[in-house]
């Protein structure tokens, strides 16, 4: 079976880099391909940690300098992690910058980066990173790099991501989902995952390349004839679903705040879709959060080092996503004051995608692992739960009717 296609192929142009002038974000009045969260989203100043690749930096300040930005010296370059390369500094003007070369096999990162560009070109306001400029035949998009800012997860993890910063996350959300002048004319490829004929047979490259743990997932998936037909459910009501311009990959490392500003980055997979994947996603973070806590919270429970029983287990499950619930309640609060009327199918919608969200982290994390952990399974079964039964999982989660 040959690997999977998703979309269209977007034609390569001749080498251009193009300046972009846009607003800075409106005053407010108060802040993830899939899977396995990658800080240093698009112009965080958090503190680097990866090794930067000098090979490229000249390519990167050719591009600089047509832009007339300077150019980045080795000595004050840095690099952040995710999945992209990129380079950060004070540039030789005096320029605070980021710039991210869009990774991957040609085809795909095209697309990836038109999509961007598309993003850029028609924002109608909404809180993003300034954009400086791309060069489409190199792959590198420049943008302003933002002080002292923290990602949603760093945040998560400090329990400093509050229902007001949720409410605030809904409401930005919301705005993307309903601001955007002309979503008909964006990219309008459905997303790749999950990719329901994989719930059947991998493709030869997918299995070859897989890891052990990737493919014992890939085994549960597949001998799961209820699962397999609630994620063909979930598609085909994502196929019929009315549009939106949407993110595709919101993960709570795509937020940022910095000076009391939220951003919202990283717009690789931005086009028109069922909206039900942005509020799904934000709502399958704090799900896979939850999940991760029982160990923690149920040994706390039992005080001692002795075996958790199931009904320990399923008793600190309940709590932790219920702590997690306001959150997701705040969100989708937000949201709804941003958008208004929302068609009857999204929160039933948004909750299938909340428990793929799940799988598909367990999927991402098993691929660099040797085997799948005992929280991983774990995840895995309360995402197939919330999968057959996203009626009611919506409620649970938070997203349940405001009216």
């Amino acid at each position: 079976m040959k690997p999977l296609l998703a979309g269209n192929a977007v034609r390569n142009g001749e080498t251009s880099v193009e300046p972009l002038a846009q607003p800075s974000p409106e005053p407010r009045a108060e802040r993830p391909e899939s899977g396995t969260a990658a800080p240093g989203a698009a112009g965080t100043a958090r503190t680097p940690d990866r090794a930067i690749d000098t090979g490229r930096l000249p390519e990167v300040n050719e591009v600089l300098g047509r832009l007339g930005l300077g150019r980045l010296t080795p000595e004050n370059a840095r690099a952040f992690p995710g999945r992209n390369d990129n380079w950060s500094g004070r540039t030789t003007s005096g320029e605070q910058v980021f710039v991210k070369r869009i990774d991957g096999q040609a085809e795909s990162a095209a697309r990836r980066l038109h999509r961007l560009i598309a993003f850029e070109r028609g924002n109608p306001g909404l809180p993003a990173p300034r954009c400086l400029g791309w060069d489409e035949a190199a792959r590198l998009v420049v943008f302003e790099l933002i002080p002292d800012a923290r990602t949603g997860n760093d945040l998560a993890a400090d329990e400093a991501f509050d229902d007001v910063l949720a409410h605030r996350a809904g409401r930005v959300v919301g705005r993307l989902h309903s601001a955007w002048a002309d979503p008909e004319d964006l990219d309008d490829s459905p997303p790749d995952l999950p990719p329901v004929p994989w719930l059947h047979a991998l493709p030869d490259a997918v299995f070859t390349a897989s890891s052990a743990a990737a493919l014992e997932v890939w085994r549960l998936l597949q001998g799961d004839d209820e699962l397999i037909a609630a994620l063909t459910r979930m598609r085909e009501k994502e196929t019929a679903a009315v549009r939106t311009a949407t993110h595709c990959d919101l993960r709570l490392d795509q937020f940022l705040l910095a000076a009391s500003e939220l951003y919202l980055t990283d717009w690789e997979e931005f086009r028109l879709a069922d909206p039900a994947r942005d509020v799904g996603g934000f709502a399958g973070e704090w799900l896979y959060r939850a999940v991760t806590a029982i160990p923690e919270s149920a040994r706390s429970d039992s005080g001692s080092d002795a075996p958790l029983t199931h009904r320990q287990i399923l008793s600190a499950g309940a709590r932790e996503i219920e702590r997690r619930r306001p959150l997701v309640a705040a969100f989708w609060s937000g949201y709804r004051a941003e958008r208004g009327a929302v068609d009857a199918g999204l929160a039933e919608r948004s909750a299938a995608f909340a428990g793929w969200h799940l799988l598909d982290r367990v999927l991402s994390l098993a691929e660099h692992s040797p085997r799948i952990r005992a929280v991983d399974r774990a995840a895995f079964g309360i995402g197939r739960r919330v999968l057959l039964n996203a009626a009611a999982a919506a409620t649970t989660l938070g997203l349940g009717d405001l009216s």
